[in-house]
This record gives C-alpha cells, structure tokens and sequence, in this order.
C-alpha cells in the first residue's frame, strides 16, 4: 500500500528543495510524477521555487474549493493518455509514480483527507511539503490534518539567527515583527518571514505565544 508522507519545517528549511529533488530521483530512475501546490500560493505562480534558485512548473493548482483527488485523476488520465500516443500503445500507459505537494500547509482538511484516498484507494504514493504553524504559531488547518492522518511524518531542521533549531516563523511588516493579522500573507515587498528559536520568538513577541 502506498502512504501519505508529511515533510514538515519553519521557513528556510529547504521544503521545496526537498520536493524538487524527490521529484529528480523518481525521474532519473526514468519514473513519472504529478507536482501541485494550493492555488492561494501566489508567490511563483504556478512554480514550485526554492530560495536557491531552483524552479519548476506545476502540473496544476488546487483551489480552495477543488477536488483534489478529482484533479489528480484528470492529470493522470493526461500522463497515460499522453504516452500511449507517443508509444503507439506497444508498452502500455505510463503510471504516475508519485504525487508531489508543495506548501501543503494552505489545502483545506477535506483536500488532505483526498490525499490520503490517493495513497490508499489509488494506491499512489503522496508526498506533501509545508510548515505547521503561522506567524502566531497556530497549526494550519491543512497541516493539522496532514498531523493526524499521514502515515509518515518528517522534520526538516533549519537554524535560528542564534544557532539554535527553528521551530517558529516570525512575520515582518517593514521589517519590524508582527504578531497580529492574517494567517495568510504571501511574501511580497513589505511582509517577510524569518525563522525563529523558542527562545528568540518569545524575545520579539515580549513573551506572548499565539
């Protein structure tokens, strides 16, 4: 049975990183894979990016109130019916080895529980990136759910200004932390993030969490 995969991490962990590299090793062993990332996700576009330079178009966006099992069956439809052109049906339709989710954090709980219905009942392995908790440090909803329900969880670790292990995401405002707002905010050019310790979180926020 294939599994749901939760990689987890405070911004600057290397997420889509790890996406874009998971997605070269299934190809470089000559396999096929489907990349999607929430629609609200409007840095980038329809591009996975990594603050290392490296990019990548989605195979399609989900939207808040999407399908997301149905539009993952429409774009492996695509994929089989693609290759069986090209191949003249002699080997048969390409399979999707894997789905690949970026900023998984923004799906809605229903949109996870598709995921895991892609793993178990379509028997497709499903590997979902993003971050657990906002600015405030609540979990979103997508994360809560993926939390509860995904067969593997995985922490990828980044440092803090100080040297000690992130687990927060402060927000800045002109440069200057915020701890009230939206619990979405794109980076754009006044609203940026920065990864924090426990320690330094608290020491900006003047003790508070949440």
């Amino acid at each position: 049975m294939a599994k749901l995969y939760f990689r987890y991490g405070a911004m600057n962990s290397g997420k889509s990183t790890a996406l874009l590299q998971a997605a070269y090793n299934y190809e470089e062993r000559g396999q096929h894979v489907l990349l999607a990332k929430p629609r609200i996700d409007t840095k980038g576009a329809d591009q996975v990016s990594s603050r290392l330079g490296m990019t990548r178009a989605v195979d399609f966006l989900i939207g808040a109130n999407d399908d997301a099992r149905g539009l993952f069956a429409e774009h492996q439809a695509r994929v089989r019916g693609s290759h069986e052109e090209l191949s003249g049906l002699s080997t048969g339709p390409r399979e999707v080895a894997c789905l690949l989710i970026d900023e998984a954090q923004f799906l809605s709980p229903v949109q996870v529980d598709d995921l895991l219905r892609i793993a178990v009942i379509d028997n497709i392995p499903v590997m979902a990136y993003g971050i657990r908790t906002d600015f405030r440090t609540a979990a979103f909803p997508g994360s809560r759910r993926l939390l509860e329900i995904a067969h593997s969880l995985e922490e990828l670790k980044t440092i803090c200004r100080c040297g000690r292990k992130a687990l927060f995401n402060g927000r800045l405002v002109d440069g200057a932390f915020i701890f009230d707002g939206d619990q979405v905010a794109i980076d754009g050019q006044e609203v940026t993030y920065e990864s924090l310790c426990g320690h330094c979180y608290l020491q900006e926020s003047g003790g508070h969490l949440g």
